[in-house]
């Protein structure tokens, strides 16, 4: 299990992946923040940080990352 990408996403806190999975669906900030019951300024330092793990540079890359690589699912 040498899979850089692998690596990378095994870093990723369970929140982040909660995030990344409300990302996927299409929520906004605010709405992450309602769903997970904590701040928009908690999101956006789980978005720089999970920018950070994946080397992504922006939600939109972040996006194609979790379809790829299943930690989100495309809406239907």
């Amino acid at each position: 299990q040498n899979n850089p990408e692998t690596i990378k996403i095994n870093q990723l806190s369970d929140r982040e992946k909660e995030v990344i999975e409300l990302i996927g669906r299409g929520c906004k900030n605010k709405q992450i923040a309602d769903i997970l019951s904590i701040s928009e300024v908690t999101v956006r330092h789980h978005l720089t940080s999970i920018y950070n793990k994946l080397e992504v540079s922006d939600r939109l890359e972040l996006i194609i990352y979790a379809y790829q690589h299943n930690l989100a699912v495309l809406p239907s």
